[in-house]
């Protein structure tokens, strides 16, 4: 498993390098739709919703919505303040599933209901956070520094867990992840930001700012991993997908990523 996890990490890491740096922003945003509409399939099965109809009216949806903000993405600008804080408040508002779950929760049509809500605002409001952000001048490393952040927290966390993890962080959604853990990943995440913003030729933020920035980004990508992982644990799925070997499927890598954008681009604007 971990040799599988490690070559295909090692297959998709210049892809993705390759995306974010040589594609054009319109290209960029296309091929992201793309992968996420795949996310949203993955969402379905998650919400036992495929092969029925509900399921096919999500991915539907999630396409036409892609389709309607891209073609108005020369007007994102004027609001963009009011589409990222409405974004980071539709993401707090999942959150709060976190704090309702109850182990043995069954999947019922409040669940499937739910299911469908998250799988369309998460996905939206990710893409178009990811995607403001690829379309700015330096949007290439401003997304690159968001994936340091977001990897170097799961690495701290992981390393910390590892040492030092014993009482849980949210035993009944995700059992392998600890405070300790919690912390390590936090701990972890600002020193990366500041290190890597040093060496990207981007405009330099205030430390504190940037640290700060990188805290709340790390935090809320925890967020977005468990609220998979409660997906996950109701439908009785050990991996939203198994598309990448070793790594299990679309939403399995990016469930983090999701979360983290919209915070981490109103974050950008609010710190200058």
């Amino acid at each position: 498993m971990l040799k599988q996890r490690v070559l295909t990490a090692l297959l998709l890491l210049p892809l993705a390098l390759a995306a974010i740096f040589v594609l054009p922003a319109p290209w960029f945003l296309l091929l992201l739709a793309i992968i996420l509409l795949g996310g949203s399939w993955e969402y379905s099965r998650l919400a036992s919703l495929a092969g029925q109809t509900a399921g096919t009216v999500v991915i539907l949806l999630q396409a036409a919505i892609f389709t309607l903000l891209y073609a108005f993405r020369d007007q994102w600008n004027d609001g963009i303040l009011i589409y990222l804080g409405v974004s980071c408040a539709a993401w707090l508002l999942m959150f709060t599933r976190l704090t309702l779950y109850r182990p043995g929760a069954p999947i019922d049509r409040a669940y499937r209901v739910a299911s469908l809500v998250t799988a369309v605002a998460s996905i939206t409001t990710g893409w178009f956070a990811l995607s403001w952000v690829r379309s700015q001048p330096d949007g290439s490393w401003l997304i690159l520094l968001l994936l340091l952040i977001v990897w170097s927290a799961d690495t701290g966390a992981y390393f910390a867990g590892r040492a030092f993890g014993k009482r849980k962080l949210a035993p009944h959604i995700s059992p392998g992840k600890t405070i300790a853990g919690l912390v390590g990943g936090l701990a972890t995440a600002p020193l990366a930001a500041l290190l890597a913003a040093y060496f990207m030729p981007i405009e330099s933020l205030e430390p504190a700012r940037l640290m700060l920035l990188a805290l709340v980004t790390a935090l809320v990508s925890v967020g977005g991993d468990l609220l998979i992982s409660l997906h996950k644990r109701i439908s009785g799925r050990k991996d939203s997908g198994a598309l990448l070997p070793g790594h299990g499927g679309i939403l399995d890598r990016l469930d983090s990523l999701l979360a983290a954008a919209p915070f981490f681009t109103l974050g950008l604007l609010l710190a200058g």
